[in-house]
């Protein structure tokens, strides 16, 4: 089994709707966002996946949320902007990008929204 890693990172502000404490209050951040992918096959150059297309899907995962107010998002209109739904939406929009390659998946995303706390999304 193979496993890569790569990080990026974007800004963004949010709020947490029905939430009693600072976060309800419109605030940013500049979340960094680690994501794993994993597999048992090799392509014909013995690589997994080219780190610049895994690193291309996420940028352009990223900037649909970079400079943005997460909350007028659609997809974040019915569920809150949290860590963890933050990372939910970054892993299965990569899972459909990165859909061609079938001899990986996406393992877990990891997203820091501080330097001491993140949130992991993966599926079972």
């Amino acid at each position: 089994m193979f496993r890569l890693k790569v990080q990026d990172s974007f800004s963004s502000a949010h709020f947490l709707r029905n939430y009693e404490g600072p976060c309800e209050k419109l605030h940013g951040h500049n979340w960094k966002v680690e994501v794993v992918v994993e597999g048992e096959r090799l392509n014909e150059l013995d690589i997994l996946i080219d780190f610049k297309e895994l690193k291309k899907a996420l940028k352009e995962t990223l900037k649909s949320l970079d400079h943005r107010l997460l909350n007028d998002l659609p997809y974040f209109l019915e569920v809150n902007p949290s860590s963890e739904r933050i990372a939910q939406y970054i892993f299965q929009d990569l899972k459909k990008k990165l859909s061609l390659y079938t001899n990986l998946k996406i393992k877990e995303v990891t997203v820091f929204e501080t330097e001491k706390a993140c949130a992991t999304y993966f599926e079972p």
